[in-house]
């Protein structure tokens, strides 16, 4: 599995991509259409308008990398009828669930919003 914590960030692309597409032509969506860094070690699905092929691009820290799928039998989940938005923030449960072609991604929450640092701080009651 790609990025096994849950505090690794997957950004969908929420628009069909070509996926002819290899390092340079996906990390130049990420760069220019999605305004990201690639370094920041995050993770980056696409999908084709068909729904039968994806790739996730990630930095490892000593290159780019590319995770390719190509489904024989079903769809992958349509991810750009679920946002406006350039991207679909995803977990990586979700990611996961993505690229084993489960359909509810992006129809229900499958677990709680991710905790920020000021939800851990302490407070200091009297």
């Amino acid at each position: 599995m790609i990025g096994t914590t849950g505090s690794v960030r997957v950004f969908a692309y929420a628009s069909p991509c070509d996926m002819r597409k290899s390092y340079e032509g996906l990390h130049g969506i990420v760069r220019n259409e999605l305004g990201r860094d690639i370094m920041d070690g995050d993770l980056y699905l696409f999908a084709n308008r068909r729904r039968n092929r994806a790739k996730v691009l990630f930095f490892d820290g000593t290159g780019l990398c590319i995770f390719m799928k190509r489904m024989e039998q079903g769809l992958f989940a349509p991810l750009w009828h679920r946002t406006t938005e350039k991207t679909l923030t995803l977990s990586s449960s979700e990611l996961q669930l993505f690229i084993e072609g489960s359909q509810i991604i992006g129809k229900i929450a499958l677990g709680p919003k991710k905790m920020s640092k000021d939800s851990l701080a302490i407070s200091r009651g009297t």
